[in-house]
């Protein structure tokens, strides 16, 4: 996947991925909830995906389904961003994340235990 996926379309992709294959006419119904957007912008926003190759859609009712997880995309971005603002260093990354947060055990454990199945 060498597409990057702008914020316009991470945000019909999220849709897409909440509630499976949806229509075009479902998705800017959705849309226009929930974001504000009106019929002519999600469908721009569609048609990008479809020649990006994140959805495929298809007749009858322009059904549009996804070619790529969240996970997916979330690996790109999480690499791209590491990358790109940390010079590639996890660590640095994570010093970032965690430096004024506060977490709990149990977050701490899951953290670990992440680190630890690496």
């Amino acid at each position: 996947m060498k597409e990057k996926l702008f914020d316009s379309e991470a945000k019909v992709m999220e849709i897409i991925w909440e509630r499976g294959p949806l229509s075009a006419k479902e998705i800017s119904l959705i849309a226009a909830d929930s974001i504000g957007w009106n019929k002519n912008t999600t469908y721009t926003v569609i048609k990008k995906l479809e020649a990006k190759g994140f959805i495929r859609r298809d007749e009858p009712g322009f059904i549009c389904t996804p070619l790529v997880s969240q996970e997916e995309i979330r690996k790109k971005e999480a690499t791209s961003l590491l990358n790109k603002v940390f010079g590639g260093s996890r660590k640095a990354l994570f010093s970032a994340l965690l430096e004024d947060e506060e977490l709990s055990e149990l977050e701490i454990d899951e953290l670990k235990s992440l680190i630890e199945k690496r």
